[in-house]
């Protein structure tokens, strides 16, 4: 994969957006679109059926040199080979961890997610691959969280310095004030899964990201 600095388009194969496609199907619109990173988001999913779906999607990511990130699921990142995991900061800060160090394998990265700023800081203290920034707008992936606004995509503009990705109802209409509040990198989930042309759509942000 290309260094997380030079990744601007994070996309997800998420299961609750599948609408009965394949996740290596819709792995590989994601690619064919331009997605630098996707995520495997499974929150209803158990364990053994998280880890075959990865293992069908990596060989997909693999030969697209796009990284593959497992959400939740350090043991399952570790195990098939993505290069990345993603923890909330329950997940991570709650079960005692402290530094990231602590969760390393190998080349594996860790992404955590972050709602203000001194989760943030919190996070790149703990060091960090990267960090989420959001839910910058209201999101049906996660209806109960309380939307952190473009404030904090410009606090993050002045204050993250390692990759960090705005996240949370970017679509193809909102793209540009996410952009210029100083967003270089997004996350994009329900706005790409339930176009009619996933490939298509992916490929349309990636052009309007640069």
């Amino acid at each position: 994969m290309k260094p997380l600095s030079d990744c601007k388009l994070y996309a997800f194969v998420d299961t609750a957006y599948l609408h009965g496609r394949a996740p290596e199907v819709v792995a590989q619109q994601l690619c064919d679109g331009g997605a630098d990173l996707i995520q495997l988001r499974a929150k209803t999913s158990a364990p053994d059926e998280i880890r075959r779906m990865a293992e069908a999607i990596l060989p997909i990511t693999r030969r697209a040199n796009v990284g593959f990130v497992i959400n939740d699921y350090l043991d399952i990142a570790r195990e098939v080979g993505a290069e990345i995991c993603h923890l909330g900061q329950e997940d991570f800060f709650d079960s005692g961890n402290t530094h990231v160090s602590q969760l390393r394998a190998e080349q594996l990265k860790i992404g955590l997610s972050t709602r203000a700023p001194t989760q943030a800081e919190r996070a790149i203290n703990a060091g960090a691959d990267y960090v989420a920034i959001g839910p910058i707008y209201s999101t049906g992936t996660k209806p109960t969280a309380k939307p952190v606004t473009l404030d904090y995509v410009r606090w993050a503009k002045m204050n993250v310095t390692l990759p960090w990705f705005a996240i949370g109802g970017i679509n193809l209409q909102t793209l540009d004030a996410v952009r210029e509040a100083g967003a270089t990198r997004i996350c994009v989930v329900s706005a790409i899964l339930n176009s009619a042309d996933i490939a298509k759509t992916c490929a349309e942000f990636r052009k309007r990201l640069g």
